[in-house]
């Protein structure tokens, strides 16, 4: 299951960042720092007792003069309320209460996401009532904090978690989340036009086009679906001066993150690019199921060796996700479009795929038998049973004497014994490794 998303906003200069540091760089946190696109200082994962989110830092923004704050205070509002489940609203306590704060909370009120309200720079007696004045922004009671101090920060994450519990009672659904992915101007808003069979989305030639990650629901063959057309995922340098941009990633990430399936397009025309790679990238890092659309298909001058020598040169740029399968196709002519919802429906059924423990550990008995475990040092790793804990992606833990002894090269030919004998094509696959005695203790 995705991680929620908790996003930090606040007019500039309330201390944003230093929060987002505290919460993830601590032992508080749990940081995983995935390689990624523009992740620098935007994603974080954290936890808190035993609650797991993503804190988002919408932070960055500094205002060449006074006229724009209010423009960007709004949009940064609005990039919270469309993209998380729990909104944590920083403000200054040692300024006090401000016309940005003011506009920034009547925007929240609207909104149908909870707030969270911190009242930040309190690290001082002399503060405490300060906090008091924020009761003003009618978003119920402000928590005092100092995120350089770390202090009053267990109540407000308390706070932030109650909300967590509330959004994990939600209803399941059987829709599957499809999220569309790539650089700007590969062809994703003309393929979700193509699916909807309906101009959903503006299409044009000039890069970057759409801006926003709009979500829309639709049935296909029985089956309920919900699209998002993401607005093209740029090099950092391409965006760092663009504020517009910027918010445009967040966005395209943010749907990653939530999604059940991953369609990672590239253009054809132009081949596999670096970017292209680093967005696969991504998506594999975050465990989600993938097809891998080469679009504008219909352009590419084509001989008897064309497809495989263009599948050739993707496996090999792509070998960390050789499980996703490559669909040829043009969205603007609707070549092979029909088969996308078939592929994500089976990469999808892949990816809640259950194995049971006893045929699960048939199978590594016998990939024990045929490749004995290797030895360090007069040590031999013994693998004693495995079982599955997780989907989405499938994640399967097995029991050792000695995890230090697991070497990334076994721990490969594991996985694809259990890709050869169980499939899993389309999604990643965890393995972790752990000792039975720290198990058993």
């Amino acid at each position: 299951m995705p991680l929620p998303l908790v996003a930090i906003v606040g007019r500039p200069n309330v201390g944003k960042s230093t929060l987002f540091n505290r919460l993830i760089g601590r032992r508080l946190s749990i940081v995983e720092d995935t390689p990624g696109v523009t992740r620098d200082r935007v994603y974080g994962d954290s936890e808190w007792l035993r609650h797991s989110f993503t804190l988002v830092d919408t932070g960055g923004i500094e205002p060449a003069n006074e006229d724009i704050i209010a423009k960007q205070m709004k949009r940064q509002a609005e990039l919270a309320i469309e993209t998380c489940d729990v909104i944590l609203f920083l403000v200054d306590g040692r300024e006090g209460l401000t016309a940005a704060d003011e506009e920034v909370a009547a925007l929240l009120r609207r909104c149908q996401k909870p707030v969270v309200l911190a009242v930040n720079k309190v690290d001082a007696p002399k503060f405490h009532d300060a906090a008091y004045e924020f009761y003003a922004l009618g978003l119920g009671e402000p928590f005092a904090i100092s995120g350089e101090q770390g202090l009053g920060l267990g109540d407000m994450l308390d706070e932030v978690c109650r909300y967590l519990d509330a959004e994990a009672k939600g209803e399941e659904t059987d829709r599957i989340n499809i999220a569309v992915v790539g650089k700007p101007n590969v062809g994703k808003s003309s393929l979700v036009n193509a699916l909807l069979g309906e101009e959903r989305a503006i299409v044009s030639d000039i890069p970057g086009t759409t801006r926003d990650a709009l979500d829309t629901p639709f049935m296909r063959d029985g089956h309920e679906y919900m699209l998002v057309d993401t607005a093209g995922i740029r090099r950092k340098r391409a965006v760092e001066d663009e504020t517009i941009e910027r918010y445009s990633v967040i966005r395209s990430l943010a749907a990653v993150r939530r999604a059940d399936v991953v369609l990672t397009m590239c253009d054809a025309t132009q081949g596999l690019s670096e970017q292209d790679v680093k967005i696969a990238g991504y998506v594999h890092e975050e465990g989600k199921p993938s097809v891998i659309l080469v679009n504008k298909w219909d352009l590419v001058p084509k001989d008897t060796h064309t497809l495989s020598k263009m599948e050739k040169e993707m496996s090999v740029n792509l070998a960390f996700m050789s499980y996703a399968p490559f669909l040829f196709l043009s969205a603007k002519s609707g070549l092979r479009v029909n088969r996308v919802l078939t592929k994500v429906q089976e990469v999808y059924a892949q990816s809640v795929r259950r194995v049971t423990t006893g045929t699960l550990n048939d199978v590594l008995n016998e990939a024990v038998a045929m490749q004995e475990p290797p030895s360090t040092s007069g040590k031999r790793l013994k693998l004693y049973y495995a079982t599955q804990v997780g989907i989405r992606p499938p994640t399967f833990v097995i029991f050792c004497n000695d995890e230090s002894l697991v070497h990334f090269s076994y721990k490969r030919y594991i996985e694809n014994t259990f890709r050869k004998t169980f499939g899993f094509a389309g999604t990643p696959i965890r393995i972790y490794f752990r000792n039975r005695a720290k198990e058993e203790k």
